[in-house]
């Protein structure tokens, strides 16, 4: 079976970015410190553009992205992060080759 993956785009509101910055950083170490279905979680940047984050997220199935979304790490910094998003897309993806 395929693995499945997520590319997340965030666009956070400019006064926000060094909290969003810490606080993703630290769900994708609990992520992957605490979820096994979790292969793989990286957090990128684009250095021209400071406030878009891209998250390239994993899991072996299906039912380990549901265990990342239920997770208490997930939902506290969900809530905490939520009003400093300006807008967020989530595409999900079946990886095919590595």
């Amino acid at each position: 079976m395929n693995n499945l993956v997520l590319v997340v785009e965030f666009h956070i509101k400019p006064e926000h970015v060094a909290a969003f910055d810490a606080a993703i950083r630290e769900n994708a170490r609990q992520s992957l410190a605490t979820e096994p279905g979790c292969q793989c979680f990286d957090v990128c940047t684009d250095p021209l553009v400071p406030q878009l984050f891209y998250l390239y997220e994993v899991y072996d199935d299906e039912a380990a992205i549901q265990a990342h979304l239920a997770s208490p790490h997930f939902l506290a910094m969900d809530a905490e992060t939520a009003a400093w998003v300006e807008r967020k897309q989530v595409r999900k993806l079946v990886r095919v080759a590595a």
